[in-house]
């Protein structure tokens, strides 16, 4: 039809993990902007209840709040079960929720700093885009098909880094999910691709006395010649939620401002 909005995502529902703070939130405020309902799940109840506000303000027309913690698996199936309940279907999931704790060295990375990593940021990914894709695959049973499921990467899926081995590991792990689903949620329409932002400038890293040197550290190695800020995450989100990413999936989107391919 002439003059359709091939991103307008009015009558979809989007749900994200981890996401009343940082880049979840970013990938919720860009799918409210095109009017979107949308989904936060966070730890804190107290913070959801402020990013709904914030989302219902950019022009979500409904917003839903879970407090769940992705690492435990009854959780994340009480949390959908809830959302579905509340917002009737899920048409788009970011599996965001995730943590990063460097270890000073591979050889000095406890068996402890390792598991606690990889249950929130491997096993809290497999539970929330296995409950999506049940969710998914039911509905396009039921003459309904389509889907977006996105998984939340980094620059670690492609660079080494010392003391950051598990969380390349659980990125790593994301990816092939992601290649998986790809291939068998096809034959439901449902699509499924990676997001792998590059550094990106957060509640955490603006405004405490760190900011500037960190600002002027990836202003000198980014080609684009600044840090990824929250607004830069937006626009991939709507992508990736709307039909404009119809026939898009299996893929990483790298929103790194030319980092991964710049000399070193």
């Amino acid at each position: 039809m002439s003059g359709h909005d091939m991103f307008d995502l009015s009558g979809k529902v989007v749900l994200a993990t981890g996401s009343n703070s940082g880049i979840g939130l970013a990938f919720l405020t860009g799918c409210a902007r095109r009017g979107a309902d949308v989904v936060v799940w966070g730890r804190r109840a107290d913070r959801n209840t402020v990013a709904l506000e914030d989302l219902r303000r950019l022009g979500a027309p409904r917003v839903h709040a879970e407090a769940v913690d992705v690492a435990d698996e009854a959780a994340v199936e009480a949390a959908f079960a809830s959302t579905l309940q509340a917002m009737g279907r899920v048409d788009c999931v970011f599996a965001n929720a995730g943590y990063s704790r460097s270890a000073p060295s591979f050889p000095d990375m406890t068996s402890e700093m390792y598991h606690d990593l990889l249950n929130v940021n491997q096993h809290g990914v497999f539970y929330t885009l296995r409950a999506a894709s049940r969710h998914m695959r039911e509905r396009a049973q039921a003459g309904d098909p389509g889907g977006s499921l996105v998984a939340c990467g980094s620059l670690t899926l492609f660079q080494g880094r010392q003391g950051m081995e598990h969380y390349g590991a659980a990125k790593g792990a994301a990816a092939a999910f992601i290649r998986g689903l790809a291939v068998e949620m096809g034959q439901y329409g449902v699509r499924a691709n990676m997001i792998a932002p590059g550094f990106i400038m957060t509640e955490m890293t603006d405004g405490n006395d760190q900011t500037d040197a960190i600002k002027k550290h990836f202003s000198a190695i980014t080609p684009l010649g600044r840090p990824g800020l929250m607004s830069d995450i937006e626009g991939p989100a709507v992508y990736l939620a709307s039909d404009a990413s119809a026939f898009h999936t299996g893929d990483i989107l790298v929103v790194d401002g030319g980092r991964t391919v710049a000399p070193h």
